[in-house]
């Protein structure tokens, strides 16, 4: 009673694999974007923000009219003072990598949530154009009060850098000097023997 039911479920599971197999072989772009933000504080007191979207084809064929736009940048709160939040390419080849960056100004103080970038790119066997997004970003603190940076600031990261080595040699400097030096109170001792 048990074969008849073991038979179909291998040939189900044979035919599953072949599916997948040629799924996974198929020649077809599979596009991977990644967002970046950075604040910038100039010393006029404005602050920047820095943008770059890196975009990889990590698929097995050409993706064309690669497009990309970025609306998460509302103009009530920033202004573009280099680049602007779109650009098109003719094609991204197999396993290539296109970038794109851009810098803004803060108008605003306030926390700032970008949502992520809309990529779109045409597949010649298919007729409608495919969608992909990148990364969102982190939350930005723009204009944010920041404690001013400390007059030893420069101690801390040279001993957070080198504290370890610096240890170190002390402890050998350390050794050598107490094994070079003779002891004062063994010294005195043997001249009270002396006397």
């Amino acid at each position: 009673m048990a074969k008849p039911i073991v038979k179909p479920l291998i040939l189900t599971l044979l035919s599953l694999l072949l599916f997948t197999s040629v799924l996974a072989s198929s020649d077809s772009p599979f596009i991977v974007a990644h967002k970046k933000a950075s604040l910038n504080r100039l010393k006029s007191g404005a602050e920047r923000v820095s943008v770059s979207i890196d975009i990889y084809n990590q698929g097995s064929s050409t993706a064309y009219d690669v497009s990309l736009s970025d609306e998460s940048w509302p103009q009530d709160l920033f202004d573009f003072v280099s680049g602007n939040a779109s650009k098109s390419w003719e094609r991204l080849d197999a396993g290539g990598i296109i970038s794109h960056s851009f810098e803004l100004e803060a108008k605003t103080k306030g926390l700032f949530s970008g949502a992520p970038a809309v990529i779109t790119f045409r597949i010649p066997t298919k007729a409608a154009l495919q969608e992909a997004y990148s990364t969102p970003i982190l939350p930005l603190d723009v204009l944010a009060d920041r404690p001013p940076e400390k007059k030893f600031e420069w101690v801390k990261r040279l001993l957070a850098k080198y504290g370890s080595l610096i240890s170190v040699l002390s402890i050998v400097v350390l050794f050598v000097y107490l094994v070079a030096t003779p002891g004062k109170s063994g010294g005195a001792k043997g001249s009270k023997k002396k006397r």
